[in-house]
Order: C-alpha cells, then structure tokens, then sequence
C-alpha cells in the first residue's frame, strides 16, 4: 500500500462537502508532477486530506476507489483524475504549523515542496500523523 495527501481549498471542496457526497474525482491537477503521483495511485491506497489556504490542517482519511483515467473537465490527455471515498476524519485536525514542528516530518512533501496539490507520503510520515491526530486507520 502506498499513502498520499491531497490538498482542497474548503470553500472550493471541503471535507464536509466530500463526506455529504461519499465519493469525488480528483480534478484540477495541472502540475506535472501531482499528476504523476496521481497516477501513481493505486486501488485502496490511503489518503491524507488537507485543507490548504483555509485551516491549513490535515482533516480527514480518504481511499483510492478507482485507479487514474482521463480528466473529464479537459479533452487534453495529459491529464487525469482519480476516485476518492471518505473513510473517516480526524479526531483533532492536525495543522500545517504542527507538522512543521514535529522533527519525524522534517522531509514531507507539503512542507518541502508547499506548492504539489497531490504528494507521495511515506508509511511512518502518515502514521505520524495520525499519532498527532488521536486517528487510528
């Protein structure tokens, strides 16, 4: 299994508006390299949901429920879209400023590279996470 985070502004997409549809595509990936990770993606693969510009905290748990196909919002095949479902939200959201000061996520993506929308997360970097937001798997 592989683990990753995606990034949502909440008045474009937020959690509780994931959860209320129960299931979303991942579109607006116009990064090479979040693409990439996109399609690196695989069926039920975990995700780290991130509230970014507003709240800037990790919220919720999602899952990979279906593996990259053709972005439906652009005829240009360069870019793709993944299927996310909800699993369960954090018990305390863990925000961008923890995770900074917390030495184990000293090398995580959204920290070095703020920009990705869609990064790869290590195994011990998402349960460190999880540690910081009293969430279990």
């Amino acid at each position: 299994m592989n683990y990753w985070l995606v990034k949502s502004e909440p008045f474009k997409y937020s959690w509780d508006q994931f959860v209320k549809d129960g299931k979303t595509f991942w579109d607006g990936v116009r990064n090479y390299q979040a693409r990439n990770n996109l399609k690196g993606m695989k069926k039920g693969d975990l995700v780290l949901f991130y509230h970014s510009n507003e709240g800037l905290a990790v919220v919720g748990i999602a899952k990979i429920a279906k593996e990259h196909y053709q972005d439906p919002t652009t005829p240009d095949p360069n870019w793709v879209v993944v299927d996310l479902q909800p699993v369960k939200p954090f018990k305390t959201p863990v925000t961008l400023a923890q995770m900074k000061a917390e030495k184990r996520l000293e090398n995580l993506s959204l920290i070095r590279q703020g920009r990705l929308s869609v990064c790869a997360v290590t195994e011990d970097e998402f349960d460190t996470i999880l540690e910081m937001g009293e969430t279990k798997k």
